[in-house]
């Protein structure tokens, strides 16, 4: 057992659509000190999540109704649960999986079959890695609207694939909902549609990629998900005033010491 300096029983939240998995996490969590509760999907995991404030969550990544992936987007988008450390359990050791579980909130995964020594140690680190006092106090102090964290994990979506965003059905499956709730909300929250959405974003980060690196004009059309570089400096135009190369022309120049 791992020493514990915790005054009160540190609380685990399995999420796993197989008992079987379920009933050999719990049997190797009842050597340590933890308290376990346990949700059959991504979606009933997500909502014991938000009740019960688990100090970490063991989270499947492919489960019926809602998956692993899908559900960490919308822990890390409600305040309430964002800052719960997950970690990821699955059957596939293919980079990809590893890289979108850490990518959209994940700290850490672990491949099926698993060492239980090795998880159980994966497990302690986490736990005390991430100090969470008076987590259920903060929680019901920073209760999220369901169509905010909808919204914010939609966003944190795109955001995060603007060189090869997927469509919007796909967005709004990726986050738990259907296109056309989506889209609603979307409008509702933000006076503006995905697609207006996706347009800024996209020409936000190429104004950060101008002022901040060197990368050339073209590589960043790719990077922000336009085809080439003239449909870039056409939407660039349009929003800014200015081409991108005349924008990055602009600032470098700003950024010139005084001559003597």
């Amino acid at each position: 057992m791992f020493p514990s300096n915790e005054s009160t029983v540190r609380h685990i939240l399995i999420v796993d659509d197989s008992a079987f998995e379920q009933r050999m996490l719990m049997d190797l969590l009842s050597d340590y000190p933890y308290r376990i509760s346990a949700a059959v999907n991504g979606l009933q995991g997500y909502q014991l999540a938000l009740a019960k404030q688990p100090d970490l969550i063991l989270l499947d990544v492919r489960m019926p109704n809602m998956d692993g992936y899908t559900a960490c987007r919308l822990l890390k988008a409600n305040p309430a649960t964002r800052d719960i450390p997950v970690i990821f359990l699955s059957g596939a050791d293919a980079d990809e999986e590893r890289i979108m579980g850490l990518s959209i909130g994940g700290v850490d995964y672990v491949s099926k079959p698993f060492s239980p020594g090795e998880l159980a140690a994966r497990i302690h680190v986490h736990l005390n890695l991430v100090q969470r006092p008076g987590a259920a106090a903060a929680a019901a102090g920073q209760a999220a609207d369901p169509d905010a964290v909808l919204v914010r994990a939609a966003k944190r979506l795109i955001t995060d694939n603007l060189a090869a965003l997927p469509s919007l059905a796909e967005i709004a499956r990726s986050v738990g909902t259907y296109r056309e709730k989506l889209s609603q909300v979307f409008r509702e929250q933000t006076g503006m549609t995905v697609f207006a959405f996706i347009r800024e974003e996209r020409i936000r980060r190429g104004v950060q990629l101008l002022r901040e690196s060197e990368i050339d004009v073209q590589d960043i059309a790719l990077l922000i998900g336009f085809n080439n570089a003239g449909n870039f400096a056409t939407a660039f135009r349009e929003r800014i005033g200015v081409t991108p190369s005349a924008y990055r022309l602009s600032m470098q120049q700003h950024k010139k010491p005084p001559e003597d």
